[in-house]
């Protein structure tokens, strides 16, 4: 997944976000599938991106529900039915109203889901109810995948394909674990393997994700400092409850 917000999508230029894009479908070699985030408030902005991911060989899109404008789910739709039937690349929605402001609604979402390549949602609702709802309203083959680490179990156990994760960037061994278990209806074994990544699930939004898990991956040594503004570096005041959490995840010493 490449230029999610965990990306820091929201302050990439055009051209950083298509190189991104490229640049990791050409490192993933066919080894992964490359799904691009190419959504925007802007019909005309997701467009283009998602043209742009669909020719330099992404698998997929993820596309976000139009931010700050706040459109009808009418609009919603209509926007959703014009990036399918331009880009014939599979489709993933995304429905995040805690960052957007606005509530992609399951009823919208069963209408999209008749659009061939509209093939799932990445649903970051916090509600378990809403991913029930979904999977009702829209069955397999459409995907219905957790946004929400602290969920994430549950809501495979609750007939979810699985998660897109924040979690799984500094944990992601342990994450793969706990979703083999989930995804194979073995509750006790999934709850006991997402237990001790409770409390990074939650840490990692001691601010404003990316910025707790930019800082974790950088103790851990696996990316240098920085962040762009309007973010800025994780506060000093929560740094040892997140490497309390890391080391209770067994992925920092």
């Amino acid at each position: 997944m490449v230029a999610g917000t965990t990306g820091e999508s929201p302050t990439l230029d055009f051209d950083e976000h298509v190189e991104l894009v490229r640049f990791a479908v050409v490192r993933a070699a066919g080894r992964r599938p490359v799904i691009a985030g190419t959504g925007s408030n802007s019909t005309r902005e997701a467009l283009f991106l998602t043209e742009a991911a669909a020719r330099d060989g992404a698998d997929a899109c993820l596309l976000v529900t139009p931010y700050y404008n706040k459109p009808t789910q009418e609009g919603l739709y209509r926007h959703f039915r014009l990036l399918a039937e331009q880009v014939a690349i599979p489709q993933i929605l995304y429905n995040v109203p805690g960052r957007t402001a606005v509530d992609l609604l399951p009823e919208t979402v069963e209408r999209l889901a008749e659009l061939p390549n509209v093939v799932g949602i990445k649903e970051a609702s916090g509600s378990l109810e809403r991913i029930r709802r979904l999977r009702a309203l829209c069955p397999p083959p459409f995907a219905v995948y957790s946004g929400d680490d602290a969920l994430a179990a549950a809501a495979m156990l609750e007939g979810a394909d699985g998660v897109i994760s924040v979690t799984a960037n500094v944990a992601p061994e342990a994450m793969v674990r706990m979703a083999e278990a989930a995804l194979a209806g073995e509750r006790e074994a999934a709850e006991r393997l997402d237990a001790p990544l409770q409390g990074l699930h939650q840490a990692l939004f001691l601010e404003a994700n990316p910025i707790p898990v930019k800082w974790a991956l950088h103790a851990m040594g696996r990316i240098g400092p920085g962040i762009r503004l309007p973010l800025t570096p994780f506060s000093e005041v929560h740094h040892e409850s997140l490497r309390a959490a890391l080391r209770a995840a067994a992925v920092l010493d």
